[in-house]
């Protein structure tokens, strides 16, 4: 059976050292309390929850999965879910970092982005049930009523009731300007809601007593496409103007999905028939609303690859430690034993090593991502808060896709690491590799990832918010350029970083003769601004470590975190070369494949 040490070493070192968020904190009010022992408080609790809660539900809850009773349309979750989730929310855990004023406790976005990292890492299925909530949660603060706030806000904030997101269809999922609900005004202001979804995850079940689906749909004159769709919320059961709960609302659950991973998750397909809501924000404008969830969404997908890649390198490191095959090519290790263990062999290490390097470039990349978020909504700088909103937006779709990517990558590695071990269902390692695979699908796919990023986050504004992240590299490189052990770790992000902008130039213009060139570049170029993204983090890692060891500290997590730095680069980091020349390639050989596509 697996096993889950939260790793708060590396999450106080990437919070503290690197980008020491309590001194970022204290420049805005809302979150200048928030000091780093209370920082760390939270996260040592929050491991406990994962580790002792939810993880020991991981295994079971995939043998079991989830049942729906065809007569009721009630969804019953594994055995444990409903208790785990009950304990999650006496202990506070939803309200981390919402807004006081309904209930939440205020932390930074960065506290809550550990938290789930661990959950993921525990039970990837069982955190989706709250984690689309604190989604909905900010589609509602951002763009819902006072009244819509008032009702459905607090209980969502204190995890009483839990939160959905509904946009697929059967026959539109990425294509938005294709749904078909529909959506009737009614006399009082309400409207009555008729369609089908499909793909909605934790959209039934037995965990709360009430959820607010969030559903895009058409009213009766909205124009065609993406500008004709309204967003509403519309929860299972109305809500009094008490806040009591009144008659079942008609949105059932009528059948569930039989998935490759994340069995003990309910993936629903949803029925509205009549179902009444409220409208959140203008009509015709529902996108720029549920972008606010989808966006939340996206970072939120890139954290559970985090996470299993995190759980996955644990155990593989583990039994590579442990498993005893064959002797050491350059001589045997253990002389007390008929074998040496499987770590000793150089490829073994390299698949540990690019789990371990995925993990930590990922967890820097994912709390630099949530520092982001909290400047971009609470510094008192508006230049500051607007740069750090262009930022987040660049890295959304790298966050989504490339460490979902890594991902796969990584808990097949660790997989591959137990042999046939791995293939085999009581060790876990397969767990994680199914539970994975669903990252780099849902909320946008991995190419539609790779089209934002360069099509729209690039391209769209010439390069502009991408010349501010390599900024960031060049003021890095300017300041260590000159430090010789420094050299190995900026000079490789250094030269990229140039030929980032020939790369990026030479991509549009060619995407401006014909726009397939974009489409055929897109996907490789991703993975290439990922990389930048992940040396700069790996970067100022090794930054830190070195002035740490210089200074006199003889803690091994230097030395290891250097090490890891000087594997990424020599490693994974040099397949941007090859990306680069597969996106040149361009177009032709994709599209002029008639005779080969017949």
């Amino acid at each position: 059976m697996p096993s889950y040490t939260p790793p708060l070493r590396d999450m106080q070192f990437v919070l503290h050292e690197v980008f020491q968020v309590a001194d970022e904190y204290k420049a805005m009010p809302t979150h200048a309390d928030t000091d780093a022992d209370t920082i760390n408080a939270v996260l040592e609790e929050a491991g406990k929850f994962a580790a002792g809660v939810t993880f020991p539900l991981n295994v079971s809850g995939d043998a079991e999965g989830c049942r729906l009773d065809a007569a009721t349309h009630a969804v019953t979750t594994p055995q444990g879910f409903k208790e785990a989730y009950a304990a999650y929310v006496e202990g506070g855990w939803p309200a981390l970092s919402c807004d006081p004023r309904y209930g939440g406790q205020g932390l930074p976005h960065v506290v809550n982005q550990c938290l789930y990292e661990m959950l993921n890492s525990a039970n990837q299925a069982w955190t989706m049930y709250p984690g689309l909530s604190h989604g909905a949660y900010e589609a509602l603060h951002a763009h819902g009523t006072d009244q819509q706030k008032a009702t459905y806000l607090p209980k969502l904030v204190s995890g009483e009731w839990t939160g959905t997101m509904c946009l697929t269809e059967a026959h539109c999922g990425t294509d938005l300007g294709l749904l078909r609900t529909k959506a009737e005004p009614q006399a009082d202001g309400s409207y009555k809601l008729t369609g089908n979804k499909i793909f909605i995850s934790a959209g039934e079940h037995d965990v709360t007593p009430n959820i607010i689906h969030l559903v895009l749909a058409r009213l009766p004159d909205a124009p065609k496409g993406s500008k004709g769709i309204s967003l509403f919320v519309v929860p299972k059961f109305k809500v009094g103007a008490d806040g009591s709960l009144g008659e079942r609302n008609p949105i059932y659950c009528t059948a569930l999905e039989h998935k490759m991973g994340i069995h003990a998750n309910a993936t629903c397909q949803l029925t509205l028939d009549g179902a009444v809501g409220t409208l959140v924000g203008e009509p015709n404008k529902g996108l720029a609303a549920m972008f606010v969830m989808m966006n939340a969404a996206r970072l939120g997908v890139g954290n559970q690859s985090l996470g299993l890649t995190e759980v996955a390198f644990q155990n593989a490191l583990a039994y590579a430690k442990d498993r005893i095959q064959m002797r050491s090519l350059s001589g045997t290790k253990a002389k007390d034993k008929e074998a040496d263990p499987i770590i000793v062999h150089p490829d073994v290490r390299k698949m540990l090593l690019t789990a371990k390097a995925y993990a930590e470039g990922g967890r820097a990349l994912q709390v630099y991502c949530t520092l982001l978020l909290d400047k971009a909504q609470h510094h008192p700088d508006e230049k500051v808060r607007k740069e750090c909103d262009e930022l987040v937006a660049l890295l959304t779709p790298i966050v989504k896709a490339f460490i979902t990517d890594n991902g796969h990558i990584s808990t097949n590695a660790c997989m591959q690491v137990y042999g046939g071990h791995g293939f085999i269902k009581e060790w876990g390692m397969e767990q994680f590799v199914r539970d994975n695979r669903i990252n780099m699908i849902y909320e946008g796919t991995n190419t539609v990832q790779s089209l934002d990023l360069l099509g729209r986050k690039v391209l769209g504004n010439q390069g502009a918010t991408l010349k501010k992240f390599g900024k960031l590299v060049g003021q890095l490189v300017a300041e260590e350029g000159v430090n010789e052990k420094m050299a190995e770790f900026i000079n490789p992000i250094a030269m990229l970083g140039e030929q980032m902008t020939k790369f990026t130039t030479e991509i549009g213009f060619k995407g401006m003769q014909n726009p397939d060139e974009v489409g055929a570049a897109a996907v490789d170029y991703l993975r290439v601004a990922g990389h930048l993204v992940f040396g700069y983090m790996f970067a100022r890692m090794a930054q830190v470590a070195l002035r740490q060891i210089a200074a006199g500290s003889t803690d091994p997590f230097y030395t290891a975190k250097l090490q890891t730095a000087r594997f990424y680069f020599a490693k994974l980091f040099p397949e941007t070369a090859t990306l680069m020349r597969t996106a040149r390639a361009g177009s032709k050989v994709l599209m002029d494949t008639e005779a080969a596509l017949a």
